[in-house]
């Protein structure tokens, strides 16, 4: 699930396509103001000549030409943004004009890949997995709570399932609603074929179209990544789709408790959730286990982070793939 180097490129093509639009707005503007403001590109000349003999005159000698050169300078521009003024422009109507302020749309930062450079993989890694095709079926406009009976009550709470679920969609929804508001956990757990799978996926639609960047992968999936960079520092794939891991907004791992454990898993396991707690990075957790069988299954600095940091929601009823069969 890295980037290749075909996707990458499809990346800084859609950055070299961000700068150009840009570049043909700023130009647009320029018209625009100069149409409406014969005398601005004037004062435009005057600056750029100021600054040329100004620097011939440093270079000369003439200590005190700069000065005089600031002086002059901060007249013209105050000459500029009066006579933008007067033409009903804000002062910065003609400053570079960036999608992403921080990087100034070239995807990196001091060598260091930027905040929207990494969006732009996560999304374009949703795309080419099939998911964003998932998302547009599995979402909160399809969700479908007649598959939950009140018939089928739940033990513990004595609630029914239609109740629980009815509970859990309203914790994920504030959830979302909350997102970078208050930092927030969620362990979904339940028998198979409850829809839990079918609830990650309305999250993740919800939060990528508010622009957050998102990681969905099942326990395997993820886990295998983790112990590949782990021991395997040369896998630049691995190791980068481990710092996306650390790094993106939300972590969603499916179906925790279907991958293969020992000593390793568990130890990486425990470092990523760790690490998303004390960074304050939320993570979505589903599984079939409940609170007590994941004592069982995992090291206890496992089992007592979930239980201490994460809200719980249950989540019971008939398989709803065999209530579907029944319909057809």
């Amino acid at each position: 699930m890295g980037l290749n180097n075909s996707q990458h490129q499809a990346i800084i093509r859609e950055y070299e396509q961000r700068q150009n639009a840009c570049r043909e707005k700023n130009v647009s503007r320029y018209i625009e103001v100069c149409n409406k403001l014969p005398d601005y590109p004037f004062i435009e000349k005057e600056i750029a000549t100021l600054s040329v003999d100004s620097g011939k005159k440093l270079l000369h000698g003439d200590k005190d030409i700069l000065v005089k050169y600031n002086k002059e300078l901060d007249f013209l521009i105050m000459k500029k943004n009066n006579l933008l003024k007067t033409g009903g422009f804000p002062s910065n109507y003609l400053d570079p004009i960036y999608i992403c302020g921080d990087c100034k749309d070239t995807g990196y930062i001091d060598n260091q890949k930027c905040h929207c450079f990494k969006n732009a993989t996560i999304k374009l890694l949703y795309k080419q997995s099939n998911l964003d095709e998932v998302l547009q079926k599995e979402n909160f406009d399809t969700f479908s709570f007649d598959y939950y009976s009140k018939e089928y009550i739940d033990t513990k709470s004595n609630l029914n399932a239609k109740e629980l679920v009815e509970d859990a969609v309203f914790s994920c929804k504030n959830f979302i609603n909350q997102f970078n508001k208050i930092f927030q956990n969620i362990y979904i757990y339940g028998n198979v074929g409850t829809g839990k799978t079918f609830l990650l996926n309305c999250i993740a639609k919800e939060l990528l179209q508010k622009e957050h960047s998102v990681l969905y992968f099942t326990a395997t999936d993820l886990l295998n990544i983790l112990i590949t960079s782990a021991f395997n520092k040369n896998d630049s794939d691995s190791n980068n789709l481990r710092e996306l891991v650390y790094n993106c907004e939300c972590l969603i791992i499916d179906d925790l408790g279907t991958e293969l454990t020992n000593s390793a898993v568990e130890t990486q396991l425990f470092i990523c959730i760790n690490e998303r707690l004390q960074s304050q990075r939320p993570v979505i957790i589903s599984s079939n286990l409940s609170l007590n069988h994941i004592k069982d299954r995992y090291d206890e600095r496992i089992s007592s982070r979930i239980s201490g940091n994460y809200q719980i929601l249950r989540i019971i009823g008939e398989d709803i793939r065999i209530q579907k069969s029944r319909i057809i």
